[in-house]
């Protein structure tokens, strides 16, 4: 039953996101650096927002059979990460240092977030009503944008000149 299926994402979505936000914390606590806490922080705000949305809808789901649209009020309230994270960047120059923890803790964000993108990309041929599709196809933007600006990061921060270099890539061709 379709309900039932729904039902069962909706569960493993919102542990996924719980466990999210506290893997956030940790690594925003535990940042030597401002881009790194303020990044975490912006993911682990955006957790919790997942999280809020998806027990909205599976308490709505569970008690009236019913999708409903109250989750599209519960917004992230800020840019793009993807945006946000490059315009720290720019702030910051190209001579921040990173430790290995902030690496590490970005590889397992930038795993986590691909996991949990391939699990709404998974799950959205199996959207029947057309809240859930737009619910899980808001999802998978919001995760998609987690994943690339982790994965921007890790490469800022391992080595910001050559970030650097490849996003003004455009003008080294001669063109």
């Amino acid at each position: 039953m379709a309900q039932d299926r729904a039902l069962e994402m909706l569960k493993t979505a919102l542990t996924m996101e719980e466990e999210g936000e506290k893997f956030y914390r940790k690594a925003m606590e535990a940042s030597k650096n401002e881009l790194g806490r303020k990044i975490f922080e912006t993911l682990m705000k955006d957790e919790k927002v997942h999280y809020g949305r998806i027990l909205k809808i599976y308490n709505k789901l569970k008690d009236d059979h019913a999708w409903t649209s109250d989750w599209k009020s519960m917004d992230v309230g800020h840019k793009d990460v993807e945006v946000l994270f490059k315009e720290m960047a720019a702030e910051h120059g190209k001579t921040l240092q990173a430790d290995p923890g902030e690496l590490e803790a970005l590889e397992v964000g930038i795993d986590f977030e691909y996991k949990t993108l391939k699990f709404y990309q998974d799950y959205l041929p199996e959207a029947v009503d057309p809240l859930e599709k737009e619910f899980v196809e808001k999802m998978v933007a919001e995760e998609r944008g987690h994943y690339t600006a982790l994965k921007d990061m890790k490469q800022f921060m391992a080595d910001p000149a050559a970030w650097y270099q490849e996003m003004e890539r455009g003008g080294l061709d001669g063109a």
